[in-house]
């Protein structure tokens, strides 16, 4: 076997039309990308990074860079977990891991993460902030969704009109919504009557990173999920009595190993599961797939919102994504 090889390289992924969530318009996806070659079997790893705080792939770069020597040297996985802090370089590098080690034993990553054969998992479909006829035409067009996401950008009257829209067009979709931290304690109260109203299902981050004692006797009629509010498995206790579920993303919490381990704390303290993505391509799915086998509640469309996806792709049929193990994690 040869030595070790680390190769990391920034791709853009172009999206098929621009999203806009409350406070950003996103029209491509920078993503790092990161490969460990042993001369006979390869591991790779796609990480799109954390925009709010800033990590980049420049940023992704240089830290993938500051653990190059400890890599080849054979580091692996909870090492890593101490030689970087959570984020995209971690995530990159972590399910590269996974995949090299997947290749090497000649077992797919779910069967050494220890879960029973993978399944299609429904996944939500996202519709970004738009005009409310045309984000019911949207819902209307992706007929093949079973579940959607809408992104909202904090302005009650206009996000209740959003979400009336898109039930009146889709009556039969599960429906969720996503603040994006868009909202304040006061001004949430003026949305929850048209969410209750159109049976909405879950609601995401309403209100801002760091203002989680807001959450503090605030009815929840409505199941919320904690995104921005928990970035890695040391933010998780804090979410009981104030949440319901936890989205997990490898992007913030730094990778899959990490990503199981939330998993496993969250439900242990009462919490719901849901598996996210900061957009990507099939590789970037792949190792979210594996961890939404564990959850409630998946959105995994990265691939679906992109203009060129990897090959093979992910494949989306009838509502559900599936990550065969020829495109990511398979030996």
């Amino acid at each position: 076997m040869s030595k070790l090889r680390l190769s990391a390289a920034v791709e853009e992924l172009s999206l098929k039309a621009p999203i806009r969530i409350s406070g950003y318009v996103f029209t491509a996806v920078p993503v790092m990308v990161a490969r460990l070659f042993d001369g006979a079997s390869e591991g790779r790893g796609e990480a799109a990074g954390v925009y709010y705080l800033n990590d980049d792939p420049p940023r992704m770069l240089r830290e993938i860079e500051a653990v190059r020597d400890a890599v080849e040297g054979g580091a692996g996985r909870e090492a890593l977990r101490r030689l970087l802090p959570p984020g995209g370089a971690r995530n990159a590098l972590d399910c590269a891991m996974w995949e090299l080690e997947a290749q090497r034993s000649g077992q797919p990553v779910w069967k050494l993460a220890g879960l029973e054969p993978p399944r299609p998992l429904v996944t939500t479909y996202t519709l970004g902030a738009d005009d409310p006829p045309a984000m019911a035409e949207a819902a209307v067009a992706y007929a093949e969704a079973r579940a959607l996401k809408l992104k909202l950008t904090g302005e009650p009257e206009l996000d209740a009109e959003r979400v009336r829209a898109v039930r009146a067009a889709r009556p039969g979709a599960w429906i969720g919504v996503d603040a994006n931290q868009g909202y304040t304690r006061d001004t949430l109260r003026g949305l929850m009557p048209a969410l209750i109203d159109a049976g909405v299902s879950l609601l995401e981050q309403p209100l801002r990173r760091g203002s989680e004692a807001d959450m503090d006797g605030l009815e929840r009629p409505i199941p919320v999920a904690a995104d921005e509010s928990v970035q890695g498995l040391d933010d998780v206790e804090a979410l009981v009595g104030r949440f319901d579920v936890v989205n997990i993303k490898l992007d913030k919490c730094g990778g899959l190993t990490e990503a199981l381990l939330i998993a496993d704390k969250a439900r242990r303290l009462g919490l719901k599961l849901m598996v996210g993505n900061m957009g990507g391509s099939t590789w970037a799915m792949g190792p979210a797939f594996v961890v939404g086998q564990l959850c409630d509640v998946v959105d995994l469309d990265g691939p679906l919102i992109i203009t060129q996806d990897r090959t093979p792709p992910l494949v989306y049929k009838a509502g559900a994504v599936w990550v065969p193990d020829r495109a990511w994690g398979g030996p």
